[in-house]
């Protein structure tokens, strides 16, 4: 991308500046339960925690990621530590290994199922948590998390399945599309940080299973479930998250799942993305089915656009977008429906993951 246009600078230096004192501030105080030493799960308009039912493992390692990304930060390097103790101390199976999906107000295993979604997650945190703080039990954590996904998860097929017993058991979910972008996330994030050949051979086949079982071979766009499932469809947000992790790494740019997602970039792009905002779900020929507006599907726009040839000029206004739509003084709206009407007001503690690692990507650009 050529030089940063003065516009360009300003807005995102404007973004930064609000995710640093509307957004972040919410999980170090209100969003903060210091009893269980975990985020709420939501917060409402006014900065209550939303009436809690559960906390997910799944909300703890995303937070993980959020303080540990901000080590140097005053007080980040004691959350993290926090949400890392909190992660083994509420979630961590010891019975039968692995982590619970959630745990109810008390802090007792609610849903007790073995989640891919959350066992990325874990990986992903603790190797970006054990790289910050060179804490060795962070690289046992990941190191048991890897053990339970390649030993457990992984099906017939040469994927994983995405949900599987409390004892392990089979439950018929299969592979799905998002647990399986979050583990190639997750080994990404650990190849980043130790060299690890049997992590490397998993990329590399996990990014050959999704070429061969989860890409649409019309336009090269990343179905939610395996081809040929009943009522399937493709979400634009996720073309756009799969582009920046295959784009941005060494490894799998080059791989036919690259070229893939490469051709399915524009698809995605005129099908997906109307009047600025990125609409939630499409059928593989690109006809609408739900034309909600979430954050985090703009935020992993404009990350995928920092590596667009074209991405400056659109940036400003993807920008443009973010301030006018989803910012405001009290922090984020999470959801628009189709016709631009907040439908969704309540702010997840999950969803400041996908802020962070846009602004990431975004502050690559300077």
């Amino acid at each position: 991308m050529s030089e940063l246009s003065p516009a360009l600078s300003s807005l995102l230096a404007e973004a930064q500046q609000h995710f640093d004192r509307h957004i972040v501030p919410l999980w170090e105080g209100p969003g903060w339960n210091p009893d269980m030493a975990l985020p709420f799960e939501a917060l409402d308009p006014a900065h209550r925690p939303m009436p809690v039912q559960r906390y997910r493992a799944m909300a703890c390692a995303r937070q993980l990621y959020l303080f540990s990304s901000r080590i140097d930060q005053p007080g980040a390097s004691e959350r993290a530590a926090a949400l890392f103790r909190s992660l083994n101390r509420h979630f961590h199976d010891a019975e039968h290994g692995g982590w619970f999906y959630s745990v109810d107000a008390q802090g007792k295993p609610l849903d007790r199922r073995k989640d891919l979604y959350t066992h990325a997650f874990i990986v992903f945190a603790c190797a970006h948590y054990w790289d910050k703080s060179r804490d060795s039990l962070a690289e046992s954590t990941l190191n048991a998390a890897l053990s339970v996904v390649t030993e457990r998860f992984t099906n017939n097929d040469g994927l994983y399945e995405a949900s599987l017993g409390e004892d392990w058991s089979g439950l018929g979910s299969g592979p799905l599309q998002n647990p399986l972008m979050h583990l190639a996330e997750a080994f990404l994030a650990t190849l980043a940080v130790r060299e690890d050949a049997q992590v490397q051979a998993a990329l590399l086949a996990l990014a050959d299973g999704m070429q061969a079982q989860f890409i649409d071979p019309s336009h090269g766009v990343m179905l939610e479930k395996p081809r040929g499932a009943v009522d399937n469809w493709f979400e634009p947000g996720h073309q756009f998250e799969w582009y920046w992790l295959l784009e941005t790494s060494p490894l799998l740019k080059g791989t036919e799942l690259h070229a893939s997602l490469e051709r399915a970039f524009a698809f995605a792009e005129e099908r997906g993305v109307k009047d600025g905002a990125v609409l939630a779900m499409l059928d593989a020929d690109g006809e609408v089915h739900d034309a909600t507006q979430r954050i985090w599907a703009q935020a992993e726009y404009m990350r995928a656009l920092t590596l667009r040839a074209d991405g400056g000029e659109k940036l400003v206004g993807q920008l443009e977008v973010l301030r006018q739509r989803f910012l405001h003084e009290g922090g984020w709206y999470e959801c628009r429906d189709a016709q631009g009407v907040v439908s969704r007001s309540d702010m997840p503690s999950t969803t400041p993951y996908h802020l962070v690692t846009c602004l990431q990507g975004l502050q690559r650009l300077i």
